[in-house]
């Protein structure tokens, strides 16, 4: 049986949405142009339509090339597709055209100069409901009866929920070949120890350090740290996993498609 895979086309906001390009691109994507408009807008890459085959969308990203947009077909599957064996980084040590990163099972992993081609930084928010269980008195009529009148207290334990939270910085370190990030870092569980006495009280400055090596090390590596910015009035992106993870997704097909046009 044959089936028609989904396939989504991926398209970068240019600078200046002028109208003639919002004409053109909508005949394209055979949306009216106030859709369009707003399809464009924005600062941070984006799918802005789904085809049932390949074909249909690379003919609309190559026609969406023609007018200067950074746009390729990005089909459901490599979308979909996440890894959950991740190399979670927790210390660091920097040699002169190398980087040899441990876990917290002490596994090691070194990437070289040549290794490393795109370096995201972000934002990221983590929120749980956690039971709390409270301890209050309790006044008990029926003990204070029986005991003619003398008040009774009972100890009561209350169960509810509250809502906490965990924000950071996170940093991930990608190849060429791949979606999915050879290297992730976390600001509040990583061991800064390696800046020495560059070590500074705050972790968020810590991680900015070791960005600063990284990129040292790496110079020929692209440096993207758009999911730390505020949005402008016209676009939010939430900063829980989920959609970190596609947010970061798009941006890696961003830079490819980017530093190889063709």
């Amino acid at each position: 049986m044959v089936t028609n895979e989904i396939v989504h086309l991926l398209v970068a906001p240019p600078q200046t949405v002028e109208t003639s390009l919002v004409k053109e691109a909508s005949l394209i994507l055979q949306k009216d142009p106030y859709e369009t408009r707003m399809l464009l807008s924005g600062k941070l890459p984006k799918l802005i339509a789904h085809y049932s085959s390949v074909a249909a969308a690379e003919t609309a990203a190559r026609q969406l090339k023609t007018l200067g947009l950074v746009a390729l077909a990005v089909s459901d599957i490599e979308l979909n597709q996440f890894s959950a064996n991740g190399f979670n980084a927790r210390s660091v040590e920097f040699e002169e055209q190398a980087a040899v990163f441990r876990d917290n099972t002490n596994r090691l992993l070194k990437l070289e100069t040549k290794d490393v081609f795109l370096i995201i930084k972000g934002k990221y928010q983590v929120s749980s409901d956690k039971p709390v269980t409270t301890t209050r008195l309790k006044f008990n009529l029926t003990a204070t009866l029986v005991t003619g009148g003398i008040p009774i207290w009972s100890k009561v334990k209350e169960t509810s929920k509250t809502n906490s939270g965990e924000t950071g910085y996170f940093v991930r370190i990608y190849d060429r070949d791949s979606v999915q990030p050879r290297v992730e870092i976390f600001e509040n569980y990583f061991n800064y120890s390696v800046l020495g006495a560059e070590i500074a009280p705050s972790s968020a400055a810590n991680l900015n350090s070791i960005v600063t090596k990284l990129r040292a090390v790496f110079p020929q590596a692209l440096f993207d740290d758009i999911l730390t910015r505020p949005m402008g009035t016209s676009e939010s992106y939430d900063t829980k996993a989920n959609v970190v993870e596609l947010n970061c997704r798009l941006l890696y097909w961003y830079h490819r498609a980017l530093s190889n046009p063709n």
